[in-house]
């Protein structure tokens, strides 16, 4: 819809052009509209007066709904037994009883009019989904992973239960215990007896324990120890299987260990003799991709940068020998930076790390993430990304 004063001038600047020479129509293309509609402007007054269809006056049609209609629909939906429901279900019992109101787009829209389509009933209103939470560890004992499954036993429906706390910085297994019961009373133990192995008693600043939303990581003796000793729970998000992804990982590293019994356990010793040399072994002798093939217990203790410095000597020497063999820079043995659990976008990490005096993320060789997401590695010439 064009205004009067645009439209004034349109017409007087195609007038103008068609004086000098210029075509009608194309003058009229070049202004943005129509000759029929320059013809129709100059005929029905519409450069004096303007457009008339906004205070043009519509007639109600002679099949519209009256006032004591709509009285009758909104009385009819607000009885006590259709207060609850949609009119997708009022119209159908209406018609079970012979009455005849409206059609239930009309309902809909009645209803709307006077707000009352937002919510029907007595449930809570639908809200939004929250964002994941983002844990952020620069060192070992700041951020804890854990979570409970299911061990399989040789009788048919018995089960024994593996609880597990890893180091979401070093990967390390700090506390696990097996029960043939699922009870919160095993998990409220054991957050105690790991905080009491890890020494962070002493620790000025407490880990954050993240777990999914089971009702044992849940209950009310684990809130209690975990508000005792300091550490800060937090949650995964309900129905969401990725928010603990490195524990859930973990789990699948040890049910598929060549030494897992594919018939079960047999007893309770079994499991747990089982767990004990699963845990020494992955804590110390299993060389774990996402830290750049060093075990968990070495980077937990610090010692990874001494180690992966002395490979990358390694390499160097190996490339000044055979330079042929080597079609561009060694292999990135630098150490791995801070990790994430459910990273938000890189400006909270570089907000987080500033805060810490770490390293900025431009500056750091790689950045570990989720294992479920994509996972980039630093810059330059090892710059990449991994799936």
């Amino acid at each position: 819809m064009i205004g009067l004063e645009d439209r004034q001038a349109l017409a007087r600047d195609i007038a103008v052009a068609h004086a000098a020479g210029a075509r009608l129509k194309p003058a009229c293309e070049t202004a943005g509209i129509d000759v029929r509609t320059l013809q129709r402007w100059k005929a029905t007054d519409g450069l004096v007066s303007g457009d008339g269809r906004p205070q043009a006056v519509h007639p109600a049609p002679g099949h519209a709904l009256s006032e004591a209609e709509r009285a009758q629909i909104l009385a009819v939906a607000n009885e006590p037994r259709f207060a609850d429901m949609p009119p997708a279900r009022i119209v159908p019992m209406l018609a079970d009883e012979g009455v005849y109101l409206a059609s239930e787009s009309t309902f809909n829209r009645v209803l709307r009019e006077h707000g009352q389509t937002a919510h029907r009933g007595r449930a809570k209103a639908p809200k939004a989904p929250r964002p994941p939470t983002t844990h952020i560890a620069t060192e070992p004992r700041q951020v804890w992973c854990w979570d409970m499954t299911y061990l399989p036993a040789q009788v048919a429906g018995q089960w024994f239960f593996l609880y597990l706390i890893l180091d979401l910085y070093s990967r390390k297994v700090v506390g696990w215990e097996v029960h043939d019961i699922d009870h919160s009373d095993h998990a409220a133990h054991l957050v105690r007896r790991t905080a009491l192995a890890e020494g962070i008693a002493a620790m000025g600043h407490k880990p954050v324990l993240h777990g999914d939303n089971g009702s044992t990581l849940k209950a009310t003796t684990v809130l209690a120890m975990l508000h005792w000793l300091g550490v800060k729970p937090s949650y995964s998000r309900p129905r969401v299987s990725d928010d603990n992804a490195f524990v859930k990982s973990l789990f699948r590293t040890a049910k598929y260990r060549p030494e897992f019994p594919a018939r079960g356990f047999a007893d309770l010793e079994q499991a747990r003799a089982w767990a004990a040399d699963f845990v020494r072994w992955y804590n110390h002798d299993h060389r774990h991709s996402g830290i750049r093939y060093v075990s968990p217990a070495q980077r937990h203790a610090g010692e990874d940068q001494a180690i992966l410095a002395t490979r990358h000597a390694l390499y160097l020497r190996a490339r000044e020998l055979n330079p042929a063999r080597w079609s561009g820079n060694a292999r990135n043995w630098s150490p791995i930076g801070a990790v994430t659990l459910n990273p938000e976008c890189d400006t909270v990490i570089e907000t987080h790390l500033a805060a810490n005096n770490s390293q900025a993320l431009g500056q750091r060789n790689f950045l570990s993430v989720n294992p479920r997401r994509a996972i980039w590695l630093g810059k330059g010439d090892h710059a990449c990304k991994l799936r």
